[in-house]
């Protein structure tokens, strides 16, 4: 069950990721996310 779990924690992350890197500089600014911070934010969010 380790893991199912830790795939799909890995699959949230890229999804996160892949998101996030779509947005505009403006828009991850307007969020307060810098882009350098997109992979720090991710595994935050699994």
């Amino acid at each position: 069950m380790n893991l199912i779990r830790n795939y799909r924690n890995w699959r949230r992350y890229r999804e996160t990721v892949t998101e996030l890197s779509r947005l505009s500089n403006r828009e991850l600014s307007d969020l307060g996310i810098a882009r350098g911070d997109i992979s720090f934010v991710a595994r935050k969010a699994v």
